[in-house]
């Protein structure tokens, strides 16, 4: 009898949401991935590359909204900027796109990471790399 009571307290459990410990996802919410686009991905030096993070799909959550945005450009170089936000509710919508431009002077392969950051800590992270090949004037031909 004992193993009978054990199956429909456990198909009990199943059947009903919540008390069988449902997934986080479903109680925070779905999280976006973050894409990272170059345009143009090669160019020639000196070249200006406009760069487009986007979080895709998921749901707006707290965790990601008005994050630090940080860009790192693979060349030394670096920014930051921090959003000027209404404190979240209910109703609060997370911004899904960051772009920002930065210009390589020089040739070279330069591999740059947008970070969002909430509170000092890392909540999404992408990477990808762009080549820039020497132009005119560019001592590194």
């Amino acid at each position: 009898m004992p193993k009978a009571v054990l199956a429909l307290l456990t198909a009990f459990l199943v059947a009903v949401p919540g008390l069988a410990g449902d997934d986080d996802k479903k109680k925070k919410g779905e999280k976006p991935n973050l894409e990272l686009r170059a345009t143009p991905r090669f160019a020639f030096s000196p070249a200006t590359i406009l760069f487009t993070a986007e979080l895709k799909g998921g749901d707006d959550i707290e965790e990601l909204y008005c994050p630090e945005v940080e860009w790192e450009w693979g060349d030394g170089g670096k920014s930051v900027s921090e959003g000027d936000c209404d404190p979240w509710g209910p109703d609060a919508k997370i911004g899904r796109r960051f772009t920002n431009r930065h210009q390589y002077r020089y040739a070279g392969r330069y591999r740059v990471r947008v970070s969002l950051s909430k509170a000092g800590s890392r909540v999404a992270s992408q990477r990808i790399q762009v080549q820039v090949r020497p132009g005119i004037g560019d001592p590194t031909r």
